[in-house]
Parts: C-alpha cells; structure tokens; sequence
C-alpha cells in the first residue's frame, strides 16, 4: 500500500499513539517545515489490533464513521466498470485500476471510499462535485433550492448514496474541506482565529487559542459542506458551493426529459381477480398459511401496520424445520450496534427515502447521457396495473422483457439446469437493449414449479455484475411467494429494484370478498394499506443497519444465511456469510416441491384449506416449538412442589429432542471424559450466583412479577435486572431492588439515585427480540405509577429510539460507560450486544472500552411488544455469537479483562453447560423465569391482557397473579444441579475450569432429519489457543482511570457540602480532557442525601475553559456549574437537578448568538435540573 503520490500533499502513517508522532517522524517538528493543511486521524482500533491495510487513506479523504452500504455500494461499483468511459482513462488502465480500487479485503471501508473518490476526480470532476455525488445531502428538504433539488435528482439516477454515519475531511492539496452525512450523526466542530487559522474537529478544544483570537465558532450540519480554497485564502460557504454546481449544467431538464411516468404509460390488458380457488391453489403452491394471513396479512390491509408481537421466537430454526420453510427464512437480517448506529426512522423520518429509479445507469464518467431513459418509483412495490403498465413499455427507445423462474417439477435436479437457463436469457435480454428485466413465477401448473424468488434474483443480479451489464438495466420482480416485509427486505437486498406481489394483492381481496379483513376498506384502500405497512417496515429495516434510503440498499446484502451450503452461497449469494453450512440445491429443490405437491396433488383430497402454520405461535400439527403445553405444565409444576424429578422430565424433552430439533445446541452432544464424583464439583451456592434474569421492564411487566424476580435472584444472591422501565426508588435498599440497572436509549427512570443503587449497570445495545430497534410500551400500559417511575407522562405510548443519541461510535460507547463508572465507581459496567456476524469483533473493542461484562443475547430472546419482523427475522442464534466473541477474545489476548454473559432461551442445565463451554462464564434465564412465574404463552404481553397477572397493568387483571420467590429460585436451583451433574461427568470440578472448553463438545452423528443431516458446525467449535498472558475467563477488573479524574479534587473541595450541607463555593480550570466532570461528586451526595440532593447552589462552580465530553452528567440537585468558556458534547446528560451555566469568554469579541458553543446530544435524558446556554448548540 503506497500512503501517497501525490506532489501536493505527504502522507504520515505509524502504529504509533498521536504522542509519539512528532519524535518518529522528526521533520514534523523542524522549524523550517511549513504546511498550508493539516489533515490528523487517530484511530481507535475496534478489531484490536493496528495493521496497515487498516489505516486512513489519506490520499484524498480522512474518514470519521462508518459506510454500512458498503457491500452494495462496491457491487455497483463493480457493475459499472464496462460502462466507464474516460477520455482520461484507458479501458487497459482501468482494468489495471479495478481489482485494487474496490477490494474491501485489503483495505477499510474508508479505503475503498478514498479510492472512488480519487477515481472520479481523476476522471474529470471536481472534489467537491464528487463529495456531493457519493454522500448527498437529503435532497426532498423543502428549503432546498429546485436547482440543488434537480441536481441531487440526477445523480441519484446512477450513483447510490455511500451512506452511514461519516464526517469525511478531503483535500487535494488545492482545497481542504469537509462533508457530513445527511443524519449529522458524527460532531465536526470549527473555530477561526484573527489570523486565518481554521481549526476544524470531532471535538471543540483540540488546539487553543486566546478567546479575544476567535472569530467564528461553527459546526458541521448534515448533509452540509465546508471548503477552504487555499490558493484564493477564503472559505466556501455551503451555499455558495452547491449553488455553483447545481447551476453549472441544467440538471432539471436533463431530469425531465430523460424521465419516464409509470402511471403515464397505456395499460395494455385489464386486470382481472381470480377466483377463491385458484388463489387458493396458488397460495399452497408458495406455502401460504392461515397464520400468513390472519396475523401478517389482516393487520397490513386493514391499519398500514405491521403485526405486534410477543415473548420472542422459539420456533424451529429453518434449516432444523420439518416443514418446508421459505428460502427467505434461512436469511437472517443484520444490524448496527456500538460501530455504526441504527438511525431512527420515526424522528428522522426527513432523511428516508423509498424512492428508487429503473433503467440503466450509464457512463459515471460522463456529465450527461442524452439517450438514457430512467422511470422514477416512490416505492419499490408495484401494484399488478403498474407492473402491467412496466410490461408493456416500448416507448423513449425502452423496453422490457419478461422472463419465467419456473422448472420441470416432474424431473429430479431440473431447478439447477432451469435456472442456468434463467441467467442465459437475462444476460441476452439485456445485450437485446432491454432496459428492465421482470422475473416472473406466473405459470406454475402440475409440471411446472417456481423457483425460489430470492434465488432467481440473487442469481440473476451476480450473473449481471460479473458480466459487467447489470446497471443496463432495471430488475423488477413478480413474486407469487412475497408477502411480508421480510421478504420484501431480502429481495431488495439482492438486487431487486421493484417487486410485484401480485398473490399477496389477490389475497388480500379475497380476504376483502370474504369479509375476512374489516368490510370498510375498500380495495384500492387495502392494497394502499398493505404497501404503505410494506414500506414502513422496509424503512424499519434499513434503518437497523444505519441506511437512510432504499437506494443505498438495494444490493447491499445485509444478511447471514444460516443453513446454507457455501457452494450454493458462493456462487448465487456472492459475499454473503454463512458459518453454519447447511443444504445445498437438491434439498432446496425438494423444499420447493413439499408445497407444489400440496397445490398440485395426484389424486383429490378432502382438505381444501391451508396449513395452520405454528411458526408464531405453538399450534398442533405445526411447526415444533421449545415452548409446548407439556413443557410449560412440567415446568411450573416442578417449580412449585419443589420436585426435582418432575424437573428433570420437563429437561429431557428440552435435552432430548429425538429428531424434532429446534436449536443448534440441540445438534451437540458431550464427549466422553472421565467423570468425578458430584461432592468434588463446585457447590450450588456458589454457581447460582452467576445467573441473572433479563431484562424486562416494570411496564412490560406487571409490579407484582418483577419485584418476584428481584426478590428471587436476591434471595439466591444472583442478580435481577430492571430493564429499560426504571425502577420505584422504594425499593432501593431491600430486598426488592434489582442488583443490574440497565440503561437503554430512552434513558427512562435514569438518575444519579438510580444509578448509585446499583451493583452492575447494562448499557442495552440492542434486543435480542428486535435488534436494531427501541423498546416500546403502549400507552394503556403506561399508568400513573409507571409514568412517575420512567419520568414520563401517564397514558402515552413509549417508544425508545433505535440508537442512543450519544452513541455514535465505539468512542462513544467507551464515553459512556466511562460515565457510568463515575456516576458509581463500584457497580460493573455491562454492554449486552445481539449475535450477529462479527459481534466477536465488537465485543472485543468492548473490552478495550473498558467494559467489566459483555452480554451477547440470542435472537430469540423474548419480548413485551416487537414487529413480527424483527422477533422472526433479525439477528442469530446465541451459540454463533458467544462462540465468536470467545474465540475473538481469546485471539486478540483481551479474555481475562471481560465477563462474558450469554442468554436467550436458556432452559436447561445442560443449555447452560453447553453455553459455558462456547465461552460464557455468566448466564441470563427470562422467558423460563416467567413461566415459572405462571406464564402460559399467550404472547398477548402487548395487549395488557395476560390472563395471569404478569404482563399487564390492568389491577383486575394482576389480582390473579400466584407467582412466588420461592418458585423461581427453585427452578434456578434445579438448573445449577443439572448443571453439576454434567460437571461431575465430564470431570470439572469448577464452572472456571469449565469456561471454553470446547473440546469436550462435539456434532452428533448419524442425524436422518431430512435437511439437519447436511449442518457443519465447525464454526461453533473451533478451538483457539490461550496466550501465557491470557485465560478462558475473567481474571483482570479493568482500569477505568478513576484515580486521575477531576472529581476526586471537586470532591475534596465539596467535602464541607457533602459531609454537613454547607455551602461551598470553589473556581476550576476546564481542559476538554476533563470527562464526566461532576458525575463522581454528584453520586457522592446522592449516597447521603438521596434523590432529592441539596438546596440549589450549595455546591457551586465557577470554571473556565473548554469543558470536555459529558460534562456535569447525572448531576443531582444542590450543584451548579458555571462556565465561562464552550463545552462539547452530551453537557447535562442524564442532568436530575443541577443547575448548568454557559456563555462565551468575556474577551471574545464574535456575537454568541451567532456561534457555536456547545456539542451535539445536550441534556439527553435529563429527567429534572435548569439550563442557561448563551450561544448556538451542535
């Protein structure tokens, strides 16, 4: 990797810390050595390790943040290199140029995103030009110019946005400058002095300057950019800039005549609805059931939502199914968590876009095709008239071809040779000029079945890109098999530009003629209704991983397959991961024939109706469950009468699943060892202690059974979690208190009182159930006594955002749990993640924020109230991310400095050794805990109508909870003496001893089932090797630089306030390194005084300077800070009754209204306590 080229600018790069820099590279420090521009970056390395590849380009750009597109984004990159035509550019230099320039192996994100930059300033545009291409500001804001508006527009039609949160600096020696992305999700703060020094930050304070020097004081807004035109000596204004480019050619003509209107088009045959028993037919052949229709059909057609529900998944896997799943289900969604954020879709609703273009893309290179044709959607759903309309287009020199995805259903292995045939003809299709390709599955008969929709796209898209032809054309979809939003997210993923459910629409209307759905909705209102919901929910899934518009996400294949073998991926799901292999094209094809058969008998049969389905809820002759009636009988009958044998029934059907597997866990089995005697194992007492309960909110939860579950886990000396609800101070200090604080992103209930009665505090990353999303509590749930508990107001529905606001980046994350620790030095700080690829990789810079616990939850972890979506569909198993977190840990030397904790349907002893040989030497039970409390799995947690008092507020309703302390802790105890008994047998006398011995695990062998026989799970059992300077557990407590925090001297100084009440009054000098200023002192009060603290202005001080991250947070009441200076971000975060004071230096000369003083995310959870600011925020 050559740093740079260039002759105007150097390039500087060390595995070195920003100290040592000027003494490595001693020309740095010479006084003769002078620079118009300097661009600095230092990394926090998250993947632990430092290495080359790894660092910042620096060739054109310094990057900030994170390109959560980036798989699709190098796909069309890929795409488009037959297309490029250059004056500038050879075809053999850009043949020579393409296999370094997108090859995200040897490079970061950053790099690949500085080598496209450099390619197209290099082909003729300018720097600036290119910046507003590849990371567009939200062009539907209605203060934005028609001109900007129509150039943004038009390069939609050809360049997707490179999206994720990112503050990117470039420079090409000429102009240095700046860019942020359209959420404004990463801080850019800039001063300019007298002298025309401009200073430009992630943080206010990096260099310092006498405040009467400073002129101006700004920041960064989203989707806006800032440049420096060195040769000229004068700054660009965003305005200015845009209004030069945007006007340097006619964009909105070129937008207009190149346009076509769908709903302009002549539809060329009438749409007809089939009968009932055609479409009945046709839904069997897609595998249809009547769960399909009345809980994901009937609520999308009658309200534009997407089912609710509840107490999670715990459902065969797909590749563990006996049924004939859909290809989509082996696809499981992934997410951001602490790297990059989740954007919020509801408050950041102004920078989501559905709208995508068909047709082809052209020449990058080129300013303007004059030729090229484009149809604009505002949704990627098509109704069967526009669809029609599409087909038939063959005006403006465009066309569109159609093309069946059906094969020989009477001939064994005839899928593989169909849809060979499938790509030869998009391929000759496309080089016949036309410009949109329909893969259709009409036309399935007794001899002809589909294939499945997601392989034909997926296949079809790769094909296209390995040719180089896939951004001639648009690739629209006619699915009988889509239906829900999961669906829709996958095809979308793998490259489908627009799809046409024309089953689901028939569906629909006949559920309409069959008075099935509400009889007010009319037709036209139910399809609108189902694609609005559509929409909404693809919005929801972008969102989780951080993608603001479709555009970013179409392609970008941000799923893992699970179950899937790595020939079929490889070849037809290019760059998709799958640790978990599994069935390759002949299972598949036999999958897709169970439900053909079904449609297409050989002889009549008397059933004329669909499948129950069972995979949302348990039904008989459905799909297996962990959950069964039985099951949840012996369990709470065990529990109650204390009886162990009765337990051990209720484990055996758990443990022993004959072939009727659900969990991976369930495919492994002990290896033989010599056993020890159980008296030599470690006792109960001890190993219970290393059990907590989810979290579940006291919201989600009636009071009754939480404070059950805390009584519980105390009385065992486990822990209990409050979950995200807060917790009724009342309970502080007995028996009732929850020992594990969580702090999630609505920050409900969270005050310094709260925090300083704790003995752990999780940090909630993400939700097993919905990672990716916020927790939510209706408002009937929402009564008096909870809306004071979370600080809120009674009746009004909760939603927490998908993010927290002050988490941005793993330097965020260590930031707050650097507060936390300050706001209670002696409570460990947990950060619970969801499995997920790469979740190793996470949590291993986790560990190097300081974390004393990581959590890594199971995707089917319950839940109070989640989109059906995201409970089914969204994150994996437990047993892949604790084996991954493991071994990375192991790998990088950091697993003696972490807890690892692991949970999500953890049922049994023998779940828990399994999880403890993976790597986990602490484990979390809910779903069981409830049950023993009396849940029968109603999963009507978000109506507040649990039959049996748990789940709900309604006081008739919680008047028949029986659930007991004692019930609980029995259950806890029977699952610790299994536990010891397969201790005993494999000869572990401690769960210490136990942690990650994963060779005493092993695949079981001679599995029948049908698709089960085909799993490798050598993922989950790789050995790694323990450095002599590391363990397989927990060893090292963390050093979270308590002692050389500025509190301990605030304390001191407070000393006369804290220990008597009197008032103290002290003046203070502020550096940005200052963190967290005040949080110690304020826990310090709040141990004596409570959550009511001390009179105002007891405690009072007067500071100057610049005030670092998180100053004054979770302050209670009785303090004061006054500031004569700036600060930066989260000032007042958590604030619960201080006083904050800020305004400019008195020597500063600028206008304070008209500058900026103060960072992003101000006061984020601030439930009581004043403000006074003199000066602009972000």
């Amino acid at each position: 990797y050559i740093p740079s080229m260039s002759y105007k600018t150097i390039s500087y790069k060390g595995q070195l810390i920003t100290e040592q820099l000027p003494s490595y590279f001693e020309d740095l420090s010479h006084p003769d050595f002078e620079s118009a521009i300097a661009l600095v970056h230092s990394r926090f390395s998250t993947n632990t390790f430092p290495s080359w590849p790894l660092a910042q380009p620096f060739r054109y750009i310094a990057h900030n943040g994170e390109i959560n597109t980036l798989r699709g984004n190098i796909n069309w990159i890929r795409a488009r290199q037959s297309m490029l035509k250059s004056k500038l550019f050879t075809d053999e230099e850009l043949n020579k140029i393409y296999p370094y320039l997108i090859n995200e192996a040897k490079g970061s994100d950053s790099s690949v995103l500085d080598n496209v930059v450099e390619l197209l300033t290099l082909a003729g545009r300018p720097l600036p030009h290119v910046m507003m291409m590849m990371i567009p500001a939200a062009w539907r804001d209605d203060e934005m110019t028609p001109e900007l508006k129509a150039f943004y527009e038009y390069h939609a039609t050809f360049m997707e946005p490179w999206d994720g949160p990112a503050s990117v600096a470039f420079t090409d020696g000429k102009f240095i400058g700046a860019t942020l992305d359209r959420n404004g999700l990463r801080p850019s703060r800039y001063s300019l002095t007298k002298d025309n020094i401009l200073v430009m930050a992630s943080e206010q304070g990096a260099l310092e300057f006498p405040p009467e020097d400073i002129v101006l004081k700004g920041r960064l807004q989203p989707g806006k950019m800032f440049l420096a035109d060195l040769e000229k000596g004068r700054i660009i204004s965003d305005d200015e800039l845009k209004t030069d480019f945007s006007t340097a050619f006619p964009y909105a003509e070129w937008v207009s005549k190149q346009k076509i209107n769908l709903d302009d088009l002549p539809l060329n045959r009438e749409i007809k609805q089939p009968n009932h028993n055609t479409i009945l037919q046709r839904q069997k052949c897609y595998g249809y059931t009547q769960e399909d229709m009345k809980m994901i059909l009937t609520p999308m057609a009658n309200d534009a939502y997407e089912a609710t529900g509840s107490m999670g998944n715990d459902s065969a896997l797909s590749i563990l199914s006996h049924k004939s799943v859909n290809l989509y289900n082996y696809f499981h969604q992934l997410f951001a968590q602490v790297t990059n954020p989740p954007i919020d879709p509801i408050r950041e609703e102004s920078v989501m876009s559905l709208t995508s273009y068909i047709g082809p893309q052209g020449n990058l290179f080129q300013q303007v095709d004059e030729n090229r044709k484009f149809i604009k959607l505002s949704s990627p759903i098509l109704t069967n008239e526009q669809l029609e309309k599409l087909r038939g287009v063959s005006e403006f020199n465009f066309k569109a071809k159609t093309i069946n995805i059906l094969f020989d259903a009477t001939k064994k292995g005839s899928m593989q040779s169909a849809l060979e045939n499938v790509l030869d003809e998009a391929e000759k299709a496309v080089n016949d000029d036309n410009q949109v390709i329909i893969l259709s599955t009409r036309g399935t008969s007794k001899t002809k079945a589909a294939i499945p929709t997601l392989l034909a796209t997926s296949a079809v898209h790769h094909h296209l890109i390995k040719k180089g032809i896939r951004t001639n054309c648009g690739l629209v979809i006619e699915s009988g098999e889509a239906r829900e939003i999961h669906h829709f997210a996958t095809l979308i993923g793998y490259g489908a530009n627009a799809i046409n459910p024309y089953l689901a629409f028939e569906t629909i209307e006949d559920m309409r003629k069959r008075k099935l759905i509400n009889e007010d909705v009319s037709q036209d209102q139910a399809i609108e209704n189902y694609i609005k919901a559509i929409g909404k929910g693809i919005f929801k899934v972008m969102s989780k991983m951080g993608i603001s518009t479709i555009r970013s996400y179409t392609g970008a294949q941000i799923f893992e397959a699970l179950g899937l073998s790595r020939e079929l991926v490889d070849k037809y799901f290019t760059g998709t991961a799958t640790r978990i292999e599994g069935i390759g094209m002949d299972t598949l094809e036999e999958e897709t024939l169970l439900c053909h058969r079904i449609a297409y008998p050989q002889e009549n049969i008397e059933a004329n109706d669909l499948g129950v389905g069972g995979s949302y809820a348990y039904r008989q002759r459905g799909e297996n469950h962990l959950l069964t009636p039985e099951i949840i009988f012996l369990l709470q009958q065990s529990s109650k009468n204390n009886n162990y044998e009765t337990y051990k029934q209720f484990a055996k059907i758990i443990n022993e699943p004959s072939e009727e597997f659900v969990t991976l866990r369930s495919l492994l089995e002990f290896t033989k060892a010599k056993p020890i005697d159980i008296s030599e194992v470690e006792p109960v007492e001890n190993i219970v202690k290393r059990f907590a309960t989810g979290a579940m909110s006291y919201g989600s939860i009636s009071e009754e059974a939480h404070t059950t579950l805390a009584m519980a886990m105390n009385m065992l000396g486990g822990k209990s979690n409050t979950g995200e609800g807060g917790e009724d101070s009342a309970r502080f200090g007995t028996n009732k208190n929850s020992k594990i604080k969580q702090v999630a992103s609505g920050r409900f209930g969270v005050t310094a009182n709260y925090l300083v009665n704790a003995e752990e505090i999780q940090i909630k990353m993400a939700q097993g159930a919905k990672p990716g999303e916020g927790g939510q509590l209706p408002g009937h749930k929402v009564d008096d006594i909870i809306g004071k508990t979370r600080h809120s107001t009674p009746g009004v529905g909760l939603i927490s955002p998908p993010p927290h606001h002050d988490i941005y980046s793993i330097e965020d994350l260590k930031q707050l749990i650097h507060d936390l620790k300050n706001a209670n030095v002696d409570a460990r700080i947990n950060v619970k993640l969801v499995s997920e690829v790469g979740v190793g990789t996470i949590a291993s810079g986790v560990a190097k924020a300081h974390a004393d616990v990581v959590l890594i939850a199971g995707y089917d972890g319950g839940t109070g109230a989640s989109p059906q979506t995201s409970i089914k569909h969204a994150g994996l198993p437990w047993e892949l991310g604790l084996a991954e977190t493991h071994q990375t840990l192991v790998k990088n030397g950091l697993r003696s400095r972490i807890v690892v904790q692991t949970d999500g349907q953890l049922r049994t002893g023998r779940d828990i050794a399994i999880a403890t040989l993976l790597g986990a030497e602490e484990w979390g039970i809910a779903t069981s805990a409830l049950i023993v409390e009396g849940c029968i799995m109603m999963r009507k947690c978000h109506l507040n109508t649990c039959p049996v008092g748990i789940a709900t507020q309604d006081k008739d309703l919680r008047a028949k909870y029986t659930g007991q302390a004692e019930h609980v802790a029995n259950y806890v105890k029977f699952i610790v003496q299994e536990l010891r008994e397969i201790m005993a047998e494999l000869g572990f006398k401690t769960i210490d001893e136990m942690v990650g011995r994963v060779e005493k695990l092993k695949a079981k062998e001679n599995i029948s089932h049908w698709k089960a026989k085909d799993i490798d799970l050598n993922a989950l059992l790789h050995k790694m090797h323990i450095g002599h300077n590391d363990s397989a557990h927990c060893t090292i407590s963390q050093d979270h630089g308590i002692d050389a925090a500025l509190d301990n001297k605030l304390i001191e100084l407070a000393s006369p306030a804290i220990k008597d009440g009197k008032s103290v009054k002290e003046n203070i000098v502020l550096k940005n390194i200052n963190r967290t200023v005040g949080t110690m002192l304020s826990a310090e009060l709040t141990r004596k005084y409570g959550e009511d603290g001390l009179p105002d202005d007891t405690i009072y001080f007067k500071a100057t300077g610049t005030a670092g991250q998180s100053f004054a947070a979770f302050v209670n009441s009785g303090i004061t800070f006054e500031i004569e200076g700036d600060a930066n971000d989260y000032i007042g975060k958590g604030l619960c009754g201080g006083k904050i004071i800020l305004y400019p230096p008195k020597k500063a000369t600028y206008e304070a209204n008209e500058n900026v003083i103060l960072g992003n995310v101000s006061f984020y959870g601030a439930t009581s306590g004043e403000a006074y600011i003199y000066g602009l925020a972000g």
